[in-house]
């Protein structure tokens, strides 16, 4: 039997992803769908204390490598214990950044061991690719106002303008790399006109995967 619908949102600080797969996993349920929505770093019990250890401190508390280390641990817990199950269950999964972002984050924009990502990805991911990562692009510097504004204090966020600008550049790589299966979407529209960007989108693969 195929599995359901793994789709991943990515993208960089502040360009509404979480918004988005709240309204996304609203939609599905209004048309009978069973909907998962996670994120990660976390997802798990374990993978969320990890998280903890990413986001938290000074900018420069781990490495890239260590960072890269950090998140494959977290994804086999969020994997094994979160992903796999409501996939294997029917549900359609959103999740809220997912290997795509250790892409981004460590290899593009930490200049980290693009090999090493791509090992560990085979390894611990494997066949449980995303069917769908649609990819929000903004202006790095809105995006980090807009973070501002709600508060928080992430690690990545504190990381200097350079690093932002490089990760922005990244995630269109990687759409460029992965396009069979990736979309960006123009996230300085308003919330409104994102979504039904993202639902344009969503909307064809839904009733090609009910056939």
């Amino acid at each position: 039997m195929k599995r359901a619908l793994f789709i991943t949102f990515e993208g960089g600080e502040g360009t509404g992803k979480s918004t988005q797969a709240a309204l996304l996993a609203e939609r599905l349920r209004q048309i009978g769908r069973q909907v998962v929505v996670t994120r990660e770093p976390g997802g798990s019990a374990d993978a969320d204390a990890i998280r903890q250890l990413l986001v938290t401190g000074e900018t420069g508390r781990w490495s890239a490598t260590g960072e890269i280390l950090l998140n494959y641990a977290a994804r086999e817990s969020h994997l094994r214990e979160t992903i796999k199950p409501a996939l294997v269950n029917g549900a359609i999964v959103i999740c809220d950044r997912f290997a795509d972002s250790t892409r981004a984050y460590q290899g593009y924009a930490g200049d980290g061991d693009a090999d090493l990502i791509e090992q560990l990805d085979f390894k611990i991911v494997g066949a449980t690719q995303p069917d769908l990562t649609i990819i929000f692009d903004l202006d790095p510097r809105v995006g980090l106002e807009r973070a501002g504004l709600r508060g928080g204090d992430d690690r990545f966020e504190r990381k200097g303008q350079g690093f932002h600008d490089r990760l922005r550049q990244g995630y269109l790589a990687i759409a460029s790399k992965y396009a069979d299966r990736c979309e960006v979407v123009d996230a300085s529209q308003n919330v409104d006109e994102v979504f039904a960007s993202i639902w344009q989108i969503v909307a064809p693969r839904i009733e090609s995967a009910q056939k």
